[in-house]
């Protein structure tokens, strides 16, 4: 059974999963870093300042004027707390770029080209012996 598990972990798919998942737990840090510390700081620029973790609408309960999310939460209101998800859409969109990105630029270190279409097939055996056939009988 322990030789099982060893040729288990051994095989290749299994240590590639490994490695994917430990290199894209480290890449995701510096994609967040790169959203967070300068994408969302560029685009709140160009849209004047604007925060979007910061916009919400309260539902229900009390939150004091000008309260951030997090003030509006703590206080136990219950927010619609729109800007958190458009954060996370323009996150999700910047991360995939840059994965598209990536997979595009190790395709093209590993020499890889997009696959050729596949040629046309020539006849089939039954089509030639068919072919055979008629000729015999002329």
């Amino acid at each position: 059974m322990i030789k099982e598990f060893k040729d288990f972990i051994a095989k290749g798919n299994v240590m590639d999963l490994a490695v994917g998942i430990i290199i894209g737990a480290a890449f995701t840090a510096i994609v967040s870093s790169l959203v967070g510390d300068l994408i969302n700081p560029i685009i709140g620029l160009i849209l004047g300042g604007v925060d979007f973790t910061s916009m919400y609408v309260v539902l229900s309960g009390t939150v004091p004027a000008g309260a951030g999310l997090q003030v509006a939460r703590d206080a136990g209101a219950a927010v619609f707390a729109y800007g958190a998800f458009i954060t996370a859409v323009i996150n999700f969109l910047i991360i995939a770029f840059v994965v598209f990105l990536l997979v595009k630029a190790v395709n093209r270190l590993k020499g890889e080209k997009p696959a050729a279409p596949e040629a046309p097939k020539g006849p089939t055996e039954l089509d030639v012996l068919k072919d055979i056939l008629v000729a015999l009988k002329k």
